[in-house]
């Protein structure tokens, strides 16, 4: 009996085709993520007074650090929430104090 050697290929006994995906690896900035989360609590949970604080500055630091990575897109948001806190502070503030 005689084999059948055209299916076969280099490489590959079984005959079939070698497929490689390559697949983009995704880049995600988890510091700037977390910088974003935690502006966004410390700007929901402003009325906790303490709470508020530390997820504020928290968030504002992470946010911070998180602009000098790729991708910058949460970072920046968290970086204006902070911001936007900011300004809501000084406008309770000064509202009481007037």
């Amino acid at each position: 009996m005689e084999e059948n050697t055209n299916n076969t290929q280099a490489g590959n006994p079984n005959g079939g085709q070698t497929v490689i995906i390559n697949q983009p690896i995704k880049k995600s900035n988890g510091i700037g993520v977390a910088g974003f989360v935690l502006a966004l609590i410390g700007l929901i949970f402003c009325w906790v007074p303490i709470l508020n604080w530390i997820l504020w500055i928290l968030g504002l630091i992470f946010s911070f650090i998180g602009v000098f990575k790729k991708p910058k897109g949460l970072a920046i948001a968290g970086l204006v929430i902070s911001c936007i806190w900011i300004i809501i502070w000084f406008a309770i503030i000064g509202a009481l104090l007037a």
